[in-house]
């Protein structure tokens, strides 16, 4: 196996040093491409496929990235990618010349050519071009992955999404229609009279929200401040300046966990309209959803993981106090104070902390009950007014307020409230939410003066509403998680240099390293992409021991140890520690446990790995969530540090679901 390995290494480095000679051949032949500055392009691919009967027989040019090349004496085939998709060239050496043909031989797949030529058709009946001309525009110096797609290397094509744009055309398709997703709201937005704006990015009180900010420090003024973690309180002061309609689409960041719906900056759309309410805000987002889908896919019925969910009827609308009497079977009108409130959740094996009051005991039902449920467009109605501190109560019914949050495929997909606008009722939720931050609630507003300052000059009555744009981007792309529809999503840092974790990223590319540092070239991997050989010294590693005292064999022996694979990971809710596997035991009923790892691992990474579990210990409550099993980790001290880290046991993916160990 080393042997094999080494020589990968050998051949890599073999392959990277030519694509190396070649260029400095040209160069000292003075035809450097890096020396080109533009080149002009007439035509797309696709567009010479559309455009067919009009252009055969016509020259074109168009340039691309050469992803295959076939050589056939006198004459070659090469296939050209460009924005639209990829087209054939013909190249003939009578055609392009003999000199230019030798040269056109010595590129490289992966190489940016300029293709100038003829359009006609094949005999087997594929639109091509005759070339007249192939000019390289850009050497590559690195080697394309054969593949870049599957459960095991999505880390990799996070990492390095330019070859992931390259290499799969789903992934291309899918960002171009969130570029075409975010055009279509603007259009409707601009259509019904709104205005864009833009407001603060770098602030001192990070509001708006129920949120950790993250914190960065202005050298010029010497000051704190904070990194915005919605776009509220400065777009309701524009409603107080007279703007009426605004909307923002921007990134907000908050200081949490990553996992399938989760990246710390993410794209959020807010809008506020003056003279409605939130049923206005409903009617806003039906038809605004409507003209989204229809736009940009040409239907208003979607499939996500194949669930259809229909835009074209009716969005349910469903109070909070009626869905969770629907699905839980409790009804909160029946539910008089605090104390009736923690004992339904102790009968239904809710968990609830000392500070939470009777609205947020009924939000906790709703999130364990009902959530799931929403599958079809769902608005949910009339919030308790504890964790709703900047809406409007309700005239009838001052323990609940104005609110409702529209749910598809059992997400949250867009929060929206009759403004609170009451500036003496606004300083007193400020001053709630003082308290609970002084409770230890991380997550609770501060009081901002300017903006109460706002309300006392006057904000008439408004509607106001915040759109999760990534996720909104999932469900219109069929994309399975949010890293999947941003561009350069967050990820942990690799390798033991933290400090340096970006650059080291980028640099170990699919492949690394000139000819000079052949030894440092990472080996080939299975699935034909590279890794560094990150040297870690394992002699401060132990096996953590699965109980204080020593264990005797017979107890040792009852242990169920089996290898599983995960299906599916996810952050627990309301928990820093605590992810949540989906696991294939190889029984074919899917195992759930969860593991205090969170501060390690990341959940997405860790899906498709195969880890060893004990199966048969009892099922154990966390969260409220039954734990069936334990996952095996190493304990070790890496870093001199007083701190140990746990890494999880990660065997071969060639070993099946359910092998026993012995």
């Amino acid at each position: 196996m080393g042997e094999q390995k080494n020589q990968k290494t050998q051949d890599v480095n073999q392959l990277l040093k030519i694509r190396r000679d070649k260029l400095a051949e040209l160069q000292a032949d003075g035809k450097d491409p890096f020396q080109i500055t533009k080149f002009d392009v007439t035509h797309h691919s696709q567009e010479v496929k559309d455009q067919f009967e009009d252009l055969e027989g016509k020259s074109v040019v168009l340039a691309g990235r050469m992803m295959s090349k076939r050589v056939m004496g006198k004459a070659s085939f090469c296939n050209i990618q460009d924005l639209q998709g990829n087209i054939q060239s013909y190249v003939a050496r009578d055609s392009i010349g003999e000199e230019e043909y030798k040269a056109f031989k010595k590129m490289d797949i992966g190489d940016i050519v300029g293709l100038e030529g003829e359009v006609f058709k094949t005999k087997t009946g594929e639109i091509s071009i005759h070339a007249s001309k192939v000019t390289l525009l850009s050497k590559s110096l690195q080697i394309l992955p054969e593949k870049f797609h599957g459960l095991t290397n999505t880390d990799i094509r996070y990492r390095q999404r330019y070859v992931d744009l390259i290499m799969n055309a789903d992934v291309k398709d899918t960002f171009i229609k969130r570029s075409r997703i975010i055009s279509a709201v603007r259009q409707y937005l601009n259509g019904q009279g709104f205005l864009e704006v833009e407001t603060p990015m770098l602030v001192s009180n990070a509001g708006g929200a129920a949120a950790r900010p993250f914190e960065t420090h202005f050298n010029a003024l010497n000051e704190d401040l904070k990194l915005r973690i919605s776009l509220e309180l400065y777009l309701k002061r524009l409603i107080v300046g007279g703007m009426e309609r605004v909307y923002e689409i921007g990134r907000v960041f908050r200081n949490e966990g990553l996992d399938t719906r989760h990246n710390p900056e993410f794209t959020l759309m807010e809008l506020y309209q003056a003279y409605t309410d939130y049923h206005g805000m409903m009617d806003l987002t039906e038809n605004m959803y409507r003209y989204v889908a229809q736009t940009v896919l040409g239907t208003t019925t979607i499939s996500y993981n194949g669930i259809e969910m229909d835009l074209g009827k009716p969005f349910e609308r469903i109070t909070m106090v009626d869905a969770v009497k629907k699905y839980s079977g409790v009804d909160w009108n029946e539910i008089k104070d605090l104390e009736a409130a923690r004992a339904a959740a102790r009968e239904h094996h809710i968990e609830y902390e000392e500070r939470h009051k009777k609205g947020d005991i009924l939000n906790l039902f709703f999130e364990e009950f009902v959530e799931e449920h929403l599958i079809q467009p769902t608005f949910v109605m009339d919030h308790p007014v504890e964790i709703s501190p900047l809406t409007k109560k309700k005239p009838e019914n001052p323990e609940y307020v104005e609110r409702f949050e529209f749910f598809m495929n059992g997400w949250e997909m867009a929060n929206a409230y009759s403004e609170l606008n009451d500036p003496i009722d606004q300083r007193a939720r400020f001053a709630a939410q003082e308290e609970l931050f002084a409770q230890g609630d991380e997550e609770a507003n501060h009081t901002d003066e300017d903006f109460l300052n706002a309300l006392e000059i006057g904000m008439p009555p408004t509607g106001g509403i915040g759109f999760g744009i990534d996720r909104m981007c999932m469900l219109l792309t069929d994309s399975a998680a949010i890293r999947d529809v941003l561009l350069f999503p967050t990820m942990k840092s690799q390798g033991a240099a933290k400090n340096a974790a970006n650059n080291e990223a980028q640099s170990t590319a699919i492949f690394t390293a000139s000819a000079q540092d052949a030894e440092e070239v990472p080996a080939n991997d299975s699935n034909g992409f590279f890794t560094p050989n990150d040297q870690i010294d394992f002699s401060k590693v132990a096996i953590e021991p699965l109980f204080e005292e020593e264990v005797d064999f017979d107890t040792f022996s009852k242990s169920d140890f089996r290898a599983v694979k995960v299906k599916a990971c996810e952050a627990v809710k309301k928990s820093k520690k605590l992810l949540q596997f989906t696991l294939d035991d190889g029984t074919g009923t899917d195992r759930t446990i969860l593991s205090g790892i969170h501060a390690y691992y990341e959940p997405e990474e860790l899906v498709g790995k195969t880890l060893i579990a004990i199966t048969n210990l009892p099922p154990r409550k966390m969260m409220g969530i039954e734990s069936c099993g334990m996952l095996l980790s190493a304990v070790s001290n890496l870093k001199d540090s007083e701190e140990e880290e746990l890494h999880l046991l990660m065997v071969d993916n060639h070993i099946p679901a359910g092998a026993k160990l012995y």
